[in-house]
Formats: C-alpha cells, structure tokens, sequence
C-alpha cells in the first residue's frame, strides 16, 4: 500500500463519522504519526510503500477512529500554544479557547511587569496534562509555577510533559474541594484555572467522542452547584492571593454572569468577562482588594 492509497482509505473509511474536510485532516495527522514525514514530503513521495508495521498501525489507529476515539488520543499527542504535549484519556485535550486564556494572563503580566509590579508565582488549579502550567513556564522561566490536580494519573501525565519540555514544575496532588488542603497549597499571585464547569445536564448535547473518552471527573459539575469550583477558587484567593493579585479562570458561556456576580460577592474586584474567538463568553480576570 502507498502513502497515497493509505489516505484515501483512510478518508474513506472516517468519512462515515467525519465530514470531509475534518477525514482530510485527520488523516493527514494519522499519516504524519506514522510515516514520519512532513505533508509536502508525502506528496512528493506519494508513491512511497508503507511497511507491514506501518499498514497493521493505520489498521489500528482506523478501528480507533471509527469507535469514535479523539484523534489526540489515538495518536496520544495535542499541540497547545505551539508545544505538543502528550495526552491519554486521564487527561482532558487542550483547546484553543484555553490557548486565549494563558494569552491573557500573559499579556496582563506584561503590563503588570511595565507598572513595575512584578509577580513571583503562579498556580495552575486543575492543571490535568499540566498545558496550561507548561506553556506559561516556557514563556515566564523565571516565576515558581505550581499546579494541582486531584488525579494521579493526571499528575502522571503533567509531570511527563514537563519533563518533555525540560521546564520544573511543583505539582501537588491535591482535592481542592477540600479546604483542609488549602494549607500544602502556596500562595500567589497568579491563579489561573480550567475547572470542571459544564453542569451534568449539557451532557445529552455533547459530541458522543467527548462523552465517551475524555474524563468526567475533569468536565462535569452537579446541576446544583454548578459555581462550586468558582467558589472555592474564590475562598483560596482570600486567603492565599495578596492585594493587587489575579485570577484567571475558563467559564461556562452561559454561567458567566452568574461567576461574575460570585466574584463580587467575595470581595474580588474589577472582575471582567472576556469572550473567546467565537464570540462567546469564555474567561473571566479578577483582582483581589488591595
């Protein structure tokens, strides 16, 4: 079997779950994986046999597929702002609307930083494959950045990929819920966080590869107390933040009100709701009272 003839099986055989454009791609990422080499190369050397391991590869990774497995998972790999990072299913995959969100932080550090209010530390809440820690790390080397998580395996993973990234993290394996906790947490003067925020409700209109594979524990919240990470964020930040200090927090669209309004009542202030690319309500920036 060519490179050629590979993808267009490929294409065939996804095209019954993907649209067209979304086989090309993910066949393209599958092609990659295996082979090694670049699109432009593939092209140029289409005619190019794929070995035995190679074809019993694409034979698994196809069955993966079509039981509607995430391509990132399949092929246990994410890129998130400009860095691959490994991921499994212990982990959630890192999304662009996450990518906005460290942008964020960063360029108000850059203007924190111009005031002359430099920080010394961030913390991560939730930090699952630990992107969101990383990414900062690479581009603030010398702040302290911890992360937390209440998965091991999770930690597994975060600690897998920092150590790919050649960057020092402190990860805590820690039940944020749990006040009690809160004392082997550090204090700050960054938080930034992607909790578990979609109320178990939302579940029935979700993509089935997303119900099926990524981790629950990292997505879901009760209908009834849909703000509780949010609340205990909050709880921290008056103990643990300093006056002047931030947070940076990922948001349920239609609950951004509802944190704002959360926020306020906890003494936070200028709290604002930034939307994402897509125009929807998508992260929220608070500041602890001086």
């Amino acid at each position: 079997m060519t490179i050629q003839e590979a993808r267009q099986q490929l294409v065939l055989g996804i095209g019954r779950i993907y649209d067209q454009r979304e086989s090309a791609t993910i066949a393209d990422m599958v092609l990659e994986n295996i082979t090694g080499l670049k699109k432009v190369d593939r092209i140029i050397d289409k005619n190019k046999k794929l070995s035995a391991e190679d074809i019993n590869l694409l034979k698994k990774y196809t069955g993966e597929l079509m039981d509607h497995k995430p391509i990132q998972y399949v092929l246990q790999e994410a890129w998130f702002c400009g860095l691959k990072f490994y991921v499994n299913e212990h982990v959630l995959i890192p999304r662009p609307e996450t990518e906005e969100l460290v942008q964020w932080l960063l360029d108000d550090f850059e203007i924190s930083k111009s005031h002359n209010q430099d920080a010394q530390n961030i913390l991560d809440i939730g930090t699952g494959s630990g992107c969101i820690a990383i990414a900062l790390k690479k581009k603030l080397p010398l702040l302290e950045i911890s992360a937390c998580d209440i998965s091991k395996d999770a930690l597994d993973v975060a600690r897998h990929n920092a150590q790919m990234h050649e960057v020092n993290i402190n990860f805590l394996q820690v039940d944020f819920l749990d006040r009690n906790n809160w004392t082997s947490v550090p204090s700050t003067e960054y938080i930034v966080s992607n909790p578990p925020y979609i109320p178990l409700s939302d579940k029935k209109s979700m993509k089935q590869n997303v119900i099926a594979y990524e981790p629950h524990i990292a997505l879901f919240v009760a209908n009834d107390n849909s703000l509780i990470f949010y609340e205990a964020i909050a709880d921290f930040s008056v103990e643990k933040l300093p006056g002047g200090g931030k947070i940076f927090a990922e948001i349920h669209e239609e609950l951004s009100d509802d944190v704002k309004q959360l926020f306020w009542t906890k003494g936070l202030s200028s709290v604002e709701i930034k939307k994402d690319n897509q125009g929807k309500n998508r992260m929220v920036k608070a500041t602890m009272l001086l």
